[in-house]
Protein backbone atom coordinates (compact mmCIF):
# COMPACT_ATOMS: atom_id res chain seq x y z
CA UNK A 1 0.00 0.00 0.00
CA UNK A 2 1.27 3.53 -1.31
CA UNK A 3 1.66 6.60 1.81
CA UNK A 4 -0.57 9.12 1.38
CA UNK A 5 -0.62 12.21 3.06
CA UNK A 6 -3.16 14.46 5.31
CA UNK A 7 -2.82 17.53 5.69
CA UNK A 8 -3.99 19.66 8.87
CA UNK A 9 -4.74 23.06 9.95
CA UNK A 10 -6.80 25.54 12.30
CA UNK A 11 -10.31 24.40 10.31
CA UNK A 12 -9.54 21.03 11.76
CA UNK A 13 -8.28 22.10 15.59
CA UNK A 14 -7.36 24.56 17.68
CA UNK A 15 -3.26 24.93 18.87
CA UNK A 16 -3.16 26.15 22.77
CA UNK A 17 -0.43 27.96 24.80
CA UNK A 18 -0.88 28.25 28.39
CA UNK A 19 1.52 29.58 30.64
CA UNK A 20 2.14 29.77 34.21
CA UNK A 21 3.23 32.82 36.94
CA UNK A 22 6.66 32.97 38.65
CA UNK A 23 8.14 34.71 41.38
CA UNK A 24 7.34 36.10 44.67
CA UNK A 25 4.57 38.26 42.95
CA UNK A 26 3.52 35.78 41.15
CA UNK A 27 -0.36 36.09 42.47
CA UNK A 28 -0.01 39.44 40.55
CA UNK A 29 0.07 37.60 36.98
CA UNK A 30 -2.27 36.49 34.89
CA UNK A 31 -1.70 32.74 33.98
CA UNK A 32 -2.55 32.95 29.86
CA UNK A 33 -4.26 30.80 27.08
CA UNK A 34 -2.73 31.86 23.96
CA UNK A 35 -4.22 30.55 20.41
CA UNK A 36 -1.85 30.18 17.09
CA UNK A 37 -4.34 30.83 14.54
CA UNK A 38 -1.47 29.88 11.23
CA UNK A 39 -0.37 26.39 11.55
CA UNK A 40 -0.24 23.63 9.37
CA UNK A 41 0.37 20.05 10.07
CA UNK A 42 1.26 17.43 7.16
CA UNK A 43 0.82 13.55 8.48
CA UNK A 44 2.28 10.90 6.27
CA UNK A 45 -0.19 7.59 6.41
CA UNK A 46 1.32 4.24 5.70
CA UNK A 47 -2.07 2.35 5.44
CA UNK A 48 -3.56 2.92 8.22
CA UNK A 49 -1.04 3.82 10.69
CA UNK A 50 0.99 7.12 10.70
CA UNK A 51 4.46 7.19 9.50
CA UNK A 52 5.59 10.92 9.63
CA UNK A 53 4.23 13.87 11.34
CA UNK A 54 5.63 17.89 10.50
CA UNK A 55 4.46 20.43 12.36
CA UNK A 56 5.15 24.30 11.50
CA UNK A 57 3.66 27.23 12.82
CA UNK A 58 3.56 30.90 12.47
CA UNK A 59 5.03 32.75 15.36
CA UNK A 60 3.42 35.83 14.65
CA UNK A 61 -0.01 34.34 14.56
CA UNK A 62 0.19 34.20 18.26
CA UNK A 63 -2.97 35.81 19.89
CA UNK A 64 -3.58 36.09 23.80
CA UNK A 65 -7.62 34.48 24.81
CA UNK A 66 -7.50 34.91 27.58
CA UNK A 67 -6.08 35.15 31.22
CA UNK A 68 -7.21 34.07 34.91
CA UNK A 69 -6.11 35.06 37.98
CA UNK A 70 -3.92 38.86 38.54
CA UNK A 71 -5.39 41.79 40.31
CA UNK A 72 -7.40 42.83 37.55
CA UNK A 73 -9.59 41.02 34.37
CA UNK A 74 -7.10 41.41 31.38
CA UNK A 75 -7.96 44.40 28.86
CA UNK A 76 -8.53 44.32 24.86
CA UNK A 77 -5.06 47.15 25.08
CA UNK A 78 -3.52 44.50 27.70
CA UNK A 79 -3.68 41.14 25.50
CA UNK A 80 -2.33 43.84 22.58
CA UNK A 81 0.77 44.52 25.20
CA UNK A 82 1.52 41.04 26.13
CA UNK A 83 1.35 39.16 22.18
CA UNK A 84 3.98 42.42 21.86
CA UNK A 85 5.90 41.22 24.34
CA UNK A 86 5.64 37.85 23.82
CA UNK A 87 6.64 38.54 19.94
CA UNK A 88 9.78 40.11 21.29
CA UNK A 89 10.64 37.83 23.67
CA UNK A 90 10.77 35.06 20.92
CA UNK A 91 12.30 36.94 18.39
CA UNK A 92 9.73 36.47 15.60
CA UNK A 93 11.28 38.61 13.42
CA UNK A 94 14.86 36.25 13.30
CA UNK A 95 12.88 33.09 14.27
CA UNK A 96 9.29 33.62 12.34
CA UNK A 97 8.53 29.35 13.07
CA UNK A 98 8.42 26.83 14.96
CA UNK A 99 8.51 23.44 14.21
CA UNK A 100 8.00 19.75 14.86
CA UNK A 101 9.33 16.78 12.92
CA UNK A 102 8.09 12.87 14.08
CA UNK A 103 10.17 10.39 12.56
CA UNK A 104 9.64 7.58 15.17
CA UNK A 105 6.16 7.10 15.60
CA UNK A 106 4.65 4.03 17.85
CA UNK A 107 0.99 2.99 18.81
CA UNK A 108 0.04 3.11 22.42
CA UNK A 109 -3.00 1.91 24.08
CA UNK A 110 -5.33 5.11 23.14
CA UNK A 111 -2.98 6.67 19.97
CA UNK A 112 0.37 6.95 19.56
CA UNK A 113 3.61 8.91 20.89
CA UNK A 114 5.82 10.90 18.75
CA UNK A 115 9.04 11.12 18.76
CA UNK A 116 11.20 13.88 16.64
CA UNK A 117 12.54 17.37 16.74
CA UNK A 118 11.21 20.41 18.07
CA UNK A 119 12.78 23.98 16.45
CA UNK A 120 11.81 26.68 18.47
CA UNK A 121 13.86 30.27 18.77
CA UNK A 122 16.81 28.75 16.18
CA UNK A 123 17.38 25.68 18.64
CA UNK A 124 16.51 22.64 17.79
CA UNK A 125 15.59 20.07 21.18
CA UNK A 126 14.73 15.97 21.18
CA UNK A 127 11.01 16.13 22.21
CA UNK A 128 8.36 13.15 22.72
CA UNK A 129 4.42 13.88 22.37
CA UNK A 130 2.14 11.74 23.37
CA UNK A 131 -1.17 12.11 21.19
CA UNK A 132 -4.71 10.33 22.01
CA UNK A 133 -6.29 9.19 18.68
CA UNK A 134 -9.80 7.51 18.94
CA UNK A 135 -11.60 6.65 15.00
CA UNK A 136 -15.18 8.19 14.77
CA UNK A 137 -17.18 7.72 11.51
CA UNK A 138 -14.35 8.56 9.15
CA UNK A 139 -12.86 11.07 10.78
CA UNK A 140 -9.66 10.84 13.98
CA UNK A 141 -10.73 12.96 17.18
CA UNK A 142 -7.43 13.76 18.44
CA UNK A 143 -6.19 15.20 21.09
CA UNK A 144 -2.50 15.94 22.93
CA UNK A 145 -0.50 17.60 25.65
CA UNK A 146 3.34 18.48 25.81
CA UNK A 147 5.36 20.67 27.86
CA UNK A 148 8.08 22.67 26.44
CA UNK A 149 10.30 24.76 28.25
CA UNK A 150 11.66 28.31 27.45
CA UNK A 151 15.01 27.93 28.69
CA UNK A 152 15.41 24.79 26.89
CA UNK A 153 15.20 26.92 23.81
CA UNK A 154 16.86 30.24 24.81
CA UNK A 155 13.88 32.19 25.14
CA UNK A 156 13.81 35.03 27.77
CA UNK A 157 10.38 34.81 29.70
CA UNK A 158 8.97 38.47 30.67
CA UNK A 159 9.32 39.57 33.48
CA UNK A 160 7.94 42.42 35.74
CA UNK A 161 9.19 44.10 38.92
CA UNK A 162 12.45 43.32 38.88
CA UNK A 163 11.83 39.95 38.38
CA UNK A 164 9.42 39.79 41.14
CA UNK A 165 6.79 38.27 38.21
CA UNK A 166 7.85 36.77 35.27
CA UNK A 167 6.00 33.62 32.88
CA UNK A 168 7.06 30.35 34.47
CA UNK A 169 9.47 28.52 32.10
CA UNK A 170 7.10 25.79 31.44
CA UNK A 171 4.53 26.22 29.33
CA UNK A 172 1.76 23.78 28.01
CA UNK A 173 1.02 23.30 24.77
CA UNK A 174 -2.05 21.55 23.98
CA UNK A 175 -3.90 20.71 20.64
CA UNK A 176 -7.72 19.30 19.83
CA UNK A 177 -8.93 18.48 16.69
CA UNK A 178 -10.49 16.24 13.84
CA UNK A 179 -8.68 14.64 11.03
CA UNK A 180 -9.39 12.62 7.90
CA UNK A 181 -9.18 8.72 8.32
CA UNK A 182 -6.00 7.76 6.47
CA UNK A 183 -6.64 7.06 3.05
CA UNK A 184 -9.35 9.53 2.91
CA UNK A 185 -7.61 12.84 2.48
Amino acid sequence: MSATQAKLDPSHGQLLVKTGVAGRASKMGHRLTIVMDRWEAAVTWDGTRPKAVELTVEVDSLRVLQGEGGMTPLTAPEKTLIRANALKCLDSSKHPLIRFTATDIAPTDDGYRLTGELEIHGRTKQHVITVAAAEDGGSWQVSADTQVRHSDFGVRRYSMLMGAMQVADEVTVSFTGTADTAGSA
